[in-house]
């Protein structure tokens, strides 16, 4: 394994609780590499399903962990406890709304919808 042989056991938990791909990952490993792992083991039973990487975003300790970055430069999230499994939080984003040409027709849309916005 890379950068000193380094490894950290996670656990994925997604919006109803459901925890997926628990396995022990070497620090070097990339998130977007975690999250091409994650929509390729997502249970296809669930209503909510990310197509592709772009479509979640990994939250530990309330913070967004960047695709680009690797575990090991991430590491200030992490706890140092040797044998704790991490528990980092899926969020699946929805797609993004269709462009309309008719802006009336778009906040129309909006009245309308009753979301909660985080």
């Amino acid at each position: 394994m890379g950068e000193g042989g380094e490894s950290m056991e996670l656990k994925f938990r997604i919006f109803d609780g459901t925890d997926i791909a628990h396995s022990t990952y070497a620090a070097s490993t990339i998130v977007s590499n975690l999250k091409q792992r994650l929509v390729a083991e997502w249970p296809q039973d669930k209503t909510i399903i990310p197509k592709s990487v772009n479509d979640m975003k990994i939250v530990h300790a309330g913070k967004l962990l960047e695709n680009s970055k690797t575990l090991a430069e991430s590491k200030s999230l992490f706890s140092d406890l040797p044998g704790e499994v991490i528990t980092m939080h899926v969020v699946v984003q929805p797609p993004a709304m269709k462009k309309t040409t008719d802006k009336n027709e778009e906040l129309l849309k909006l009245k309308s919808c009753s979301c909660v916005i985080l």
